[in-house]
């Protein structure tokens, strides 16, 4: 079993990581909102532990305009300050700056592709080196770890759950492009 699910087995109902693990970590996404959401909270992740981040979901969505594209594409020097001021999330002005880059970046993708789904599945499949070189040459703050990492939980990548894991087979049912992990 991979380590994250070897991790979340033993876990109460009501952790914040089986939660994750259980209904959203591999899960397919079908809203360009709730795309970026996770890949903002992946780049936010950087440094950081996982359980800090889990733990705020709710403040990032709150103060990211329920991670609506188009509103952060037009964040301003106001927006930035409150961001950068609000305890509920990270305070890091790379990680805001790279937020509403980024969201500048997926509105022109949605002009050019129709979607940041769309974009997406247009390069799927692509081993893990040709994803961070991609997302290194489209967006701003996604190294290695971080775009492995939202490509896993939005199931662009394989390796979210390992074949024994229960949560697995419920991910295998709902995502086509996982077929060709079995």
């Amino acid at each position: 079993m991979n380590n994250y699910c070897n991790y979340t087995k033993n876990l109460n109902q009501g952790n914040v990581h089986k939660v994750y693990h259980d209904t959203q970590y591999g899960f397919p996404v079908h809203s360009d909102n709730e795309l970026f959401g996770r890949l903002l909270l992946e780049i936010n992740q950087a440094g950081l532990s996982w359980d800090t981040i889990l733990n705020k979901q709710k403040n990032f969505k709150r103060a990211y305009a329920d991670y609506d594209i188009k509103t952060i594409a037009n964040f301003n020097d106001d927006d930035r300050k409150r961001l950068l001021s609000d305890v509920g999330i990270i305070r890091n002005r790379l990680k805001v700056d790279a937020a509403i880059y980024n969201a500048k970046v997926i509105l022109e993708l949605q002009k050019t592709h129709g979607s940041f789904i769309t974009w997406l599945d247009y390069h799927h499949p692509k081993t893990k080196k040709e994803w961070v070189q991609l997302f290194k040459k489209t967006f701003k703050f996604t190294g290695v770890e971080i775009t492995k990492e939202f490509l896993m939980s939005s199931s662009y990548l394989k390796g979210a759950h390992s074949k024994e894991c229960p949560i697995f087979k419920k991910v295998l049912t709902m995502n086509p492009k996982w077929s060709q992990y079995t």
